[in-house]
């Protein structure tokens, strides 16, 4: 779960970024961001999907997919903005983490919100990186598997 404190949950703050941020499109995600004035300088973000996107269950997976893939990137990303990705497409665009974290490495490319010199996450390699700001703990199943 996205810690508190990078939730954009506000109403006013997303009706806002979706306003006035700049849009960066690709597949089914739609990425808008803009500048913020908070105080420690962070990120906030938030993951929306329409009733176009399916019933609550396939929203509720979109959602789920695009925040594991955005955990991937927070800690790579310039902080001091406010982030809403709009999901478009229903779950057959969109049909695991992988097509996910494709779609948002495509779209963070071609923003300006990505530190200089900073090593993007590999597509398909397990997310290692929390909400916190350390490291996931990753734990192993019977079989070897990574949790």
């Amino acid at each position: 779960m996205v810690d508190r404190r990078y939730r954009l949950r506000e109403e006013h703050d997303v009706k806002r970024v979706r306003s006035r941020g700049r849009s960066v499109a690709q597949g089914a995600l739609v990425l808008r961001y803009m500048p913020n004035s908070l105080e420690p300088v962070q990120n906030r973000y938030t993951v929306i999907a329409g009733k176009k996107c399916g019933n609550a269950v396939h929203r509720n997976r979109l959602k789920r997919l695009v925040r594991e893939a955005l955990r991937a990137w927070h800690p790579v990303l310039k902080p001091g903005h406010d982030v809403a990705i709009v999901c478009r497409g229903g779950i057959e665009e969109m049909p695991d983490l992988a097509a996910a974290q494709t779609t948002l490495q495509q779209i963070l490319g071609r923003t300006d919100l990505v530190q200089p010199g900073a090593k993007a996450p590999t597509v398909g390699a397990p997310i290692t990186t929390s909400w916190k700001g350390g490291t996931a703990k990753t734990t192993e199943t019977a079989n070897g598997e990574q949790e």
